[in-house]
């Protein structure tokens, strides 16, 4: 019978924390035995002034990251979707906020869409603001006793990300302490708690879940036995995915960074491998595409319907599937030959799997805020559907004869 692994929707501060790495930019993957997956869905994309993710702000701050942009108040550049803001240190926080025009330090300041807050309460997405001169982006406390952090400013070229800063020091970005005044932007919310997971974690004959903790770059995963087995990977804004990277031994995790479309892949030895796929607004999924030893990942593109998967030695597979509002799942729906893709319909609780002669398969399972998983769950030959019920915190796993059985795992939200 296939080995399994899953592929999923959708962190801290470094990419691997406390686990040795060693990065590698992927050549084609090895091949080998076939595996499972789950495909989950990352946070939406806001609107032009609309409501926007703490995850989505420091996305889009990082998106400016790195491109050797010139300060120039009276200059401008682009965002991920063709927005033009202005090159300076606000308008590079209207950018991050995905605001309808580039504000002043000023504008900040006096927006009816801007209040003020202590300095504890700061979340990634605020802002410390000086009036009249500059304004910095918040993105996370570096120590439990809120004294140092973390933030990305554009006060001059390039645009910058400090860690470490501390919060008493008697200037922050070379302007006094005491003229910055933290501000929260009203649109900004509380980015998703958990993530469902799932893959084949310790071998054993049946898949297994897990959750993806974003606030601390956690893997929570469950062994057959019910233990918990953490890993630590990825950071603030990443979607995590899960498949059989290197073609043996159990399946491992990963993540994909839309803010560079890069997928860092935890190889069996703890090593890092980095795959470039995607853009931004893209949702990753990870399967076994060609029947390979190893599984390979992929994206799935909702504004055309489109999954890119990424085959063995590097080609690209297109397949239309599903339409806007859909979530992407993968999995051995059949229980023959390589995997394939499916989507689950929010709208109506219905998964849509394509079999591996292109028709359709539909399964009702879920209701409305549920997140869709997908793997072995009993050992079968074909893979099965699932849901991840945040108001509960739990699994409800589709089993061959459709029964169903309920894992408690990860916090309700």
């Amino acid at each position: 019978m296939p080995m399994k692994r899953s592929v999923v929707r959708a962190a801290a501060s470094l990419a691997v924390a406390g686990l040795a790495v060693t990065a590698s930019v992927v050549t084609p993957a090895q091949a080998a035995a076939p595996a499972t997956a789950v495909a989950v869905t990352a946070e939406a994309s806001s609107a032009i002034g609309g409501t926007i993710s703490r995850d989505e702000i420091i996305q889009r701050a990082k998106y400016w990251l790195g491109k050797g942009i010139t300060y120039n108040q009276g200059g401008s550049y682009p965002d991920s979707g063709g927005k033009y803001y202005r090159t300076d240190c606000s308008g590079y926080v209207s950018m991050a906020w995905h605001l309808s025009s580039s504000l002043n330090t000023v504008g900040i300041a006096n927006s009816a869409d801007t209040y003020e807050i202590s300095r504890s309460q700061l979340k990634a997405g605020d802002v410390l603001n000086s009036y009249y001169d500059h304004v910095i982006l918040f993105e996370k406390w570096d120590d439990a006793a809120h004294t140092k952090f973390s933030y990305y400013s554009f006060g001059s070229t390039p645009v910058k990300h400090i860690t470490g800063m501390s919060i008493n020091a008697s200037t922050i970005d070379g302007h006094p302490n005491g003229d910055y005044k933290a501000l929260r932007y009203k649109k900004a919310v509380d980015s998703a708690g958990d993530i469902p997971v799932a893959a084949n974690w310790d071998g054993g004959a049946a898949d297994n879940v897990g959750i993806y903790r974003p606030s601390t770059g956690e893997f929570h995963l469950r062994f057959d036995d019910g233990s918990l087995y953490k890993v630590y990977w990825g950071e603030q804004g990443d979607v995590p995915v899960s498949a059989n990277w290197d073609g043996s031994g159990t399946d491992n995790v990963g993540i994909w960074r839309p803010s560079t479309g890069e997928f860092h892949l935890r190889m069996d030895d703890g090593s890092l491998t980095k795959v470039y796929w995607g853009e931004q607004g893209d949702m990753p999924v990870s399967a076994n595409w060609d029947g390979g030893a190893a599984d390979n990942v992929g994206i799935w593109r909702p504004s055309t319907g489109e999954f890119h998967l990424r085959f063995d030695d590097g080609s690209l597979h297109k397949i239309a599937w599903g339409t806007q509002g859909d979530i992407p799942v993968a999995g051995n729906w059949d229980g023959s030959g390589a995997d394939n893709v499916g989507i689950y319909r929010p709208s109506t609780g219905e998964f849509h799997l394509r079999m591996d002669d292109g028709s359709l398969k539909k399964v009702y399972w879920g209701e409305q805020g549920d997140i869709p998983v997908s793997a072995n769950w009993d050992g079968g030959a074909p893979d099965n559907v699932g849901i991840w019920r945040p108001s509960t915190g739990e699994f409800h796993l589709r089993f061959d004869d459709g029964a169903v059985t309920k894992i408690a795992w990860g916090e309700p939200r």
